[in-house]
């Protein structure tokens, strides 16, 4: 089903702070943390990259998603996308699927995510490997008001992916682009 997609990240600067920041706003807790693995796919010659679009395979322990976004559009200061999204049983078959179709990998990132509910916003706590962020989702009032409730401006938003929020980290350390991923125990 398609569906379009309104959002914003914000960056946290003290992750123990932010589950009672959220309830004391009357946030509640949907999902407990869970670890995310995701894969971005794309063709050889880049099509979906090159028009701004992306396929990504997410594995979770409690279920896998197979998700497609079309380009997005920066509207009142949020992320806006149209997507569509499905479960599947097996994301690693899904993976194979996509790559017998001509696809390859093209980024892999890890996190580990937490899902609040607060009227009909979904506010997800994701911990990076480059640091902790809100993703605030759904209609853009409610994310201005869930944002100033929790003391963010408009300027603190943040639109850009996190593969475009990596290469920008890795930029400024000087370093090429690789995967996120975290550091094995």
């Amino acid at each position: 089903m398609k569906k379009t997609e309104v959002e914003i990240k914000l960056r946290v600067e003290s992750l123990p702070d932010i589950a009672p920041r959220l309830a004391s706003i009357g946030a509640r807790l949907s999902q407990p943390r869970d670890f995310e693995d995701n894969q971005l796919y794309d063709f050889p010659d880049f099509a979906l990259k090159t028009r701004g679009a992306m396929l990504r395979v997410r594995i979770q322990e409690r279920g896998s998603t197979m998700t497609y976004k079309e380009a997005p559009r920066v509207e009142g200061g949020a992320k806006v996308r149209d997507e569509m999204e499905v479960s599947v049983s097996s994301g690693d078959t899904v993976a194979a699927i996509v790559s017998k179709l001509g696809m390859r990998p093209l980024f892999r990132y890890q996190k580990y995510r937490s899902i609040y509910e607060y009227a009909d916003l979904i506010v997800t706590v994701d911990e990076t490997p480059i640091g902790a962020f809100l993703e605030l989702e759904g209609p853009k009032s409610l994310i201005d008001e869930v944002a100033g409730k929790l003391g963010y401006k408009p300027s603190d938003y943040i639109t850009k992916s996190y593969l475009a929020l990596y290469q920008d980290y890795l930029k400024g350390k000087g370093l090429p682009l690789k995967d996120m991923l975290f550091d094995a125990p």
